[in-house]
Parts: C-alpha cells; sequence; structure tokens
C-alpha cells in the first residue's frame, strides 16, 4: 500500500452518501467502519454535511470509515470536499493515527452541535446496507 494512504471519513464521503461518488471517482477503496478516539465532537453544518474537530475535553468516539486512497488523488478529493474542511490527522479508538477529514474551527461556529448522536448516518439516519 506504499502509494496509497489511509483517510477516515465522516460524512458525505462515506459510502452510500451524497458525494461518495467523488471519494469513487478518486479511486478511493473502502476498507472498514471505524470510531475515532474519545476526543472529538461534531457539528451539522447547515444539515448538509457534518464537521468534526478535535477537543482537549468533552468529546466522544465519532463512527466513521476508513479508505484506501492513491496519494495522486488525494488533492483531487480535497478539490472536491465543501469549503472549510481539510485534511488532518485523525485518532482512531485502538490509538492509530490515519489521516482524515476535519473542519476549520470557523466552519462550526453557530451550527448546530450533533456530538451526542455519534456521528453523521446516526444523526441522518441513513445508513449503509451491503
Amino acid at each position: 500500500m506504499t502509494d496509497k494512504t489511509l483517510l477516515a471519513v465522516n460524512g458525505t464521503l462515506m459510502r452510500g452518501l451524497e458525494l461518495n461518488h467523488n471519494m469513487i471517482a478518486a479511486q478511493g477503496e473502502f476498507v472498514r467502519e471505524e470510531r475515532t478516539g474519545a476526543c472529538y465532537r461534531i457539528w451539522s453544518i447547515g444539515d448538509r454535511h457534518p464537521g468534526m474537530l478535535r477537543v482537549k475535553q468533552g468529546g466522544v468516539q465519532v463512527s466513521l470509515e476508513v479508505w484506501a486512497l492513491p496519494m495522486a488523488m488525494l488533492g483531487q478529493l480535497l478539490l472536491s470536499e465543501p469549503a472549510g474542511l481539510c485534511i488532518g490527522k485523525v485518532l482512531l479508538a485502538d490509538g492509530s493515527e490515519v489521516l482524515g477529514v476535519l473542519a476549520e474551527p470557523w466552519l462550526v461556529e453557530g451550527q448546530k452541535e450533533i456530538t451526542e448522536k455519534g456521528g453523521w448516518r446516526e444523526y441522518t439516519g441513513k445508513f449503509h446496507s451491503e
């Protein structure tokens, strides 16, 4: 997997959701469902997509998906994401870190916090069925 990187996604890039076609176009391959470490908060950005931030206290585990993505396609995928979303390191429940989609702090200001739901699928009720 030397020419690929793992990427954690917590919103509309996930299987069956609105922007998953962008992940597929970037040659992403689904690896597994996962949860973050208990250090994240999540907001609904205009009920269109989530924004997730790492916090020092008051965080929870957020459900997400891990995908394998060719390194050469990472920039293309990021450019297809809504403004205010960025790539950073995400702590997974097992203590490992992978690249992942996070929100810039300004994006969540004044938005509805959905941390208590535990993830975007839990908030929207849109679960993936195989």
